[in-house]
């Protein structure tokens, strides 16, 4: 079972509802995603466990769209994995700034990206135009309500520009916050579904011309600091009235020979949570249908 967001092909209207054996149903009361995450945890799960507010129709008559709107906010996280850790002191000018967030007990945490520039299953995420090698970051990330409570899990690529941070790290928010570098897959896990979330297998696999071009795979049990941890410090400096979703880091990053090229594909999984496949272009042009979008969701379909 999946939470998610979606526009019905017959009325054009933006709901939320459920997903179960590719079959979607509304939520009853609820029409947006950040409304549900200003709910207590216990009013969601009985909200998503009652009947449904209205028939069930095949997926193949809505068109799912990214989890989250409003006022939600993607951030992220840093330098969670030992193998992250190696990554940014192998590629970085200033090799101690990540060993030490890496030991520290306070975490590295940015702003992703606002709800209206997440890109979901089946669109595109970007590379930047001015930059040379870049990479995709599998990462879990933790859905989390108005009140910090952990609501549920997706699947997140936080592209990266290893060169841009590489060459100073207070460049990180124009190396990781651009058109297309935020993708998160279409549903929600609920937590309640999960039995542990510290250890779940992600994969990943870059197709080139209909070839893995490079594969890699890690766990969550391989993460420094709990979730739990990561959203307490996320929730320490500020308010996040319609929850917020919060990418937990990556362990699996390509060797600095490896670089993304327009025209490839990402694909991860997280067994349990799910899946996220988008094609990669180069620069912010090939993303402008993310402003027109805004006022029509259809409007995401020029791009899939």
């Amino acid at each position: 079972m999946e939470i998610v967001r979606y526009a019905d092909r017959t009325d054009r209207v933006v709901r939320v509802g459920v997903r179960r054996g590719g079959r979607v149903a509304p939520l009853s009361g609820v029409n947006e995603v950040s409304a549900l995450l200003r709910l207590p945890l216990a009013e969601i799960r009985a909200l998503v466990e009652a009947e449904p507010g209205g028939p069930e129709v095949d997926e193949a008559q809505v068109l799912l769209l990214p989890p989250l709107d409003g006022r939600t906010e993607v951030w992220a996280s840093g330098v969670t994995y030992e193998r992250s850790m190696a990554a940014r002191v192998e590629e970085s000018s200033e090799k101690s700034v990540y060993e030490k967030v890496y030991e520290a007990e306070r975490p590295e945490l940015f702003l992703k990206a606002v709800a209206w520039r997440v890109v979901t299953d089946g669109e595109p995420v970007a590379i930047r135009a001015d930059s040379g090698l870049d990479v995709p970051e599998p990462e879990l990330g933790v859905v989390a309500n108005a009140a910090g409570e952990i609501v549920g899990y997706v699947v997140c690529n936080d592209m990266s520009s290893r060169v841009i941070e590489g060459e100073n790290p207070l460049y990180l928010p124009q190396a990781k916050v651009y058109a297309g570098s935020c993708a998160i897959s279409v549903g929600i896990r609920p937590a309640w579904e999960v039995a542990d979330a510290t250890d779940l297998d992600i994969t990943l696999a870059v197709v080139r011309d209909g070839r893995t071009a490079w594969k890699g795979e890690t766990s969550t049990g391989r993460m420094r600091r709990t979730l739990e941890t990561l959203v307490d410090y996320l929730f320490r400096g500020d308010a996040f009235p319609d929850g917020a979703f919060l990418a937990t880091g990556t362990g699996i990053i390509p060797e600095l020979a490896f670089t993304l090229a327009d025209g490839d594909r990402v694909d991860i999984e997280i067994p349990q949570v799910g899946v996220l496949s988008n094609p990669v272009v180069v620069g912010k042009e090939p993303l402008t249908w993310l402003v027109d979008a805004l006022s029509d969701p259809f409007a995401r379909e020029v791009a899939r």
